[in-house]
């Protein structure tokens, strides 16, 4: 049998042949699960690799870059998070005035956790632990990096690109923004982004509040003609149908990408997707400040039922820091930064990234061809 054919015009665009995005997930413990080796078997099975940039020093993502190069040379992405810095959370609570009883939640947690109350948090805090002026500072240079290195894609997986956008567009990449609701969309179009990815509540890391076959239809209608990709809920061929119905051109795809030997996690958290049902994820602000998706273990349910607010993104390093420090030190890689989507439910099985892949594409083209042929009977007036 043949490859099948599955196209839509943002492949075109992008010199791909199917429209299937690895998420660009960075920052953690082991570094970005979305590393070069997963990059780049996505982009040489046909879809678009998306390097998770965050968290990553220059050294490292140069060295990312050029392993990708070294395995693939098929076109492929970078993805960063540019939030807006010292915004407090929404929703009626505020920060606690006393940086104290942030302290005292870490202490009381590491108690009763059994972890090490003597492990400092890292230098810079973790990954998202970053003042406004330090994380500027960083992303100029980072951006400056990508624009060096040319990939196809850059994506921005929280906040607006616009201030990057014309060196971007100058340097030939095509950017992407990551939007949870309408309004988002509707303001990085008009802000220059050429492929808008909607993505849906129950995605796996930082994500919205509005479900993704609610979202995505409403974001296509907002920002059209421009492209939209959707995110969240995609395990398998029919989704890429589904995804296709509701007026996307591509998907963008995480969780199920975690259960691969490509994926750059620990033990823990591949096992931990396989076992997840899609009732054990929650989204929490523990970790970075901003609502993020992740698989459930103590920690998150400590600090779910703190009744303390989130600090702001950078701010929340104090607590989060210094907890996966401890956590790291003790080799409780149960208690980690698990990230994760509902669809983890439907992951049962390692298996290589071009598997997956293939099989989506599989799937997705007998899903478009049967449905017609044998499931569903219809007729133009």
């Amino acid at each position: 049998m043949g490859r099948p054919i599955l196209r839509t015009p943002l492949c075109e665009a992008l010199g791909i042949e199917y429209p299937i995005f690895l998420a660009g997930m960075g920052a953690g413990v082991h570094g970005g699960a979305a590393g070069p080796e997963l990059v780049a078997a996505v982009s040489e099975a046909g879809g678009l690799g998306v390097l998770g940039g965050t968290g990553q020093n220059l050294e490292d993502f140069f060295a990312a870059i050029a392993e990708i190069r070294r395995l693939t040379k098929k076109p492929f992405g970078v993805d960063l998070l540019l939030p807006s810095m010292g915004q407090a959370p929404p929703g009626g609570m505020q920060p606690a005035s006393d940086a104290g009883a942030y302290d005292a939640f870490v202490e009381r947690t590491l108690e009763a956790l059994d972890l090490p109350r003597d492990v400092p948090a890292p230098p810079s805090g973790g990954p998202f632990a970053e003042g406004p002026a330090e994380r500027e500072r960083r992303l100029q240079r980072h951006v400056a990096a990508i624009i060096k290195e040319r990939p196809a894609v850059f994506a921005a997986g929280l906040g607006s690109p616009k201030a990057f956008i014309p060196d971007l567009h100058a340097a030939g990449i095509t950017v992407f923004g990551l939007v949870g609701n309408v309004k988002t969309a509707r303001r990085v179009k008009a802000d220059g982004v050429d492929v808008v990815v909607a993505q849906g509540y129950e995605a796996g890391g930082h994500t919205g509040r509005v479900g993704t076959f609610a979202l995505v239809p409403q974001v296509v209608d907002a920002v059209a003609p421009t492209p939209v990709v959707l995110a969240g809920g995609v395990a398998d061929g029919r989704a890429v149908a589904a995804a296709l119905a509701l007026g996307a051109q591509a998907v963008w795809v995480g969780t199920a990408f975690l259960a691969t030997p490509e994926a750059n996690i620990s033990a823990s958290h591949r096992q931990g997707i396989l076992e997840a049902t899609e009732e054990d994820t929650r989204v929490t602000r523990l970790y970075s400040g901003k609502p993020a998706r992740a698989l459930r273990n103590p920690m998150v349910e400590a600090w779910e039922t703190s009744g303390l607010a989130a600090l702001p993104m950078g701010a929340q390093g104090r607590v989060s820091g210094r907890l996966m420090a401890a956590a790291a030190a003790a080799g409780r890689e149960d208690l980690g930064m698990h990230l994760g989507g509902q669809i983890a439910g439907a992951v049962r099985e390692v298996r290589p990234a071009h598997v997956i892949l293939e099989e989506m594409v599989r799937e997705a083209v007998d899903v478009l061809s049967t449905l017609t042929r044998e499931r569903v009977t219809f007729a133009v007036a």
